[in-house]
């Protein structure tokens, strides 16, 4: 019996030792850091007023001049250039341009004189069309006839003009795709009153918006040395400074592990990427990000706003996300496994330059922010043509598109 108790006495030492072995081992372990970090996601982009402009040369008699542009339902043209032989006379649509897709959704094409007209800019007092001594051709300097103060209108005062599409033709051609060009001729050679048309502008904007004067309202300042005296330069800054692509972005998703879940460079998208990277929806992910700071309910990212999220992870784990950029057909900005700990030491701070524009490959691309199967043009969710590509880097965006630290920023806090 005694030996049978030694015995038992032994195998518990030995058990006990081994145990001890065991807890020795595990306290030499290095230990894995974690941390809770919180990613925000802004919107750097400059808000712009129009989508695109730009400048229109001196067209003399029997010539022309052409420029094209992409543009999107819901978007018109406007223009401007001076009858030199007059005071401040100009030719224009009307306040909120020619609308460039009909009611159908079909491109405007063809001649559009008849939509444009003679306007009188109120702010010098008119004389004699090319007779005037303060008209271009005679006036001794710029800007010296007798100065009035009267809204813009169309021409009413008293003197003979000849119409229109006597002295301008405008025609509108469509290109493809989003792409027009427009011709302005001077055909003004057999009219009543042979004149140059000075160098004027050309804008695209939506079509509630009346970018270069107001019926009925005084003109504004660069309005009045283009009228008078076809001088542009004032008008085109000021439309420049105004012009230019910005985008929402869109509620998107993310992972955080050893294994970018929302995406895969070279592959073909998920189901649910394809949803975020054409439409926005994130929905097929289990961890989004979709309400911006300072609201209560999910929705785009407006420039100036952001995003945020907050997760709990450990040494060696990685984050990748996606946001779709909402005037692209499948583009995202993405990040792709960024290493959360280096040698211990949680990431902070910037970390834009670590993300990336990308291609869903799910859809045919547009030119962005004109394209009529993207989400702000579109007739419903999943209405572009289905590319059938894999997901890769974008290297050739629209020319318009600007650097993604121009776009968006991006920056981590360790908690």
């Amino acid at each position: 019996m005694k030996s049978v108790k030694l015995l038992s006495l032994a195998a518990f030492m030995g058990a006990l030792l081994l145990l001890n072995a065991c807890n020795d081992e595990d306290m030499d372990m290095p230990q894995k850091t974690n941390s809770e970090f919180t990613v925000t996601i802004e919107n750097v982009f400059e808000g712009k007023d129009y989508f695109n402009t730009g400048q229109t040369g001196l067209i003399t008699p029997d010539n022309s001049e052409s420029f094209s542009f992409n543009a999107g339902k819901g978007q018109s043209l406007s223009f401007a250039t001076m009858l030199v032989e007059s005071n401040d006379l100009f030719y224009a649509p009307d306040e909120m341009g020619i609308a460039l897709y009909d009611d159908n959704g079909e491109p405007v094409t063809g001649d559009v004189s008849a939509m444009v007209s003679l306007w009188d800019a109120g702010t010098e007092v008119n004389e004699e069309p090319g007779m005037g001594t303060n008209q271009p051709l005679r006036q001794s300097a710029a800007n010296t006839g007798t100065a009035e103060s009267n809204p813009v209108k169309l021409v009413d005062d008293g003197f003979t003009y000849p119409t229109t599409n006597d002295v301008l033709m405008v025609e509108i051609e469509h290109d493809g795709g989003t792409m027009f060009t427009v011709t302005l001729s001077n055909v003004s050679n057999s009219a009543s009153l042979t004149s140059p048309l000075a160098p004027g502008v050309w804008v695209i904007h939506s079509s509630d918006q009346m970018p270069i004067f107001t019926d009925g309202i005084v003109a504004q300042a660069g309005l009045e040395p283009l009228a008078e005296d076809g001088d542009n330069a004032i008008l085109n800054t000021g439309l420049v400074g105004m012009t230019g692509f910005f985008s929402p972005f869109a509620p998107g998703a993310y992972s955080v592990g050893s294994e970018n879940m929302v995406y895969m460079v070279g592959q073909s998208a998920s189901a649910a990427l394809e949803s975020l990277a054409e439409d926005g929806d994130a929905s097929g992910f289990e961890n989004v990000f979709n309400t911006p700071v300072g609201t209560a309910a999910p929705g785009p990212l407006l420039p100036g706003n952001s995003y945020s999220f907050t997760f709990t992870s450990e040494e060696g784990d990685q984050l990748s996300f996606a946001t779709m950029l909402v005037q692209s057909n499948d583009w995202f900005i993405g990040a792709d496994n960024i290493d959360l700990f280096s040698n211990g030491t949680a990431l902070s701070g910037d970390i834009t330059s670590m993300v990336n524009l990308l291609d869903a490959g799910t859809e045919v691309d547009e030119y962005a922010g004109a394209g009529n199967s993207q989400p702000l043009r579109q007739a419903a969710a999943n209405t572009g043509i289905d590319e059938g590509a894999v997901v890769n880097m974008e290297t050739n965006p629209s020319a318009n598109v600007p650097l993604i630290s121009d776009m968006v920023k991006v920056t981590i806090t360790p908690m």
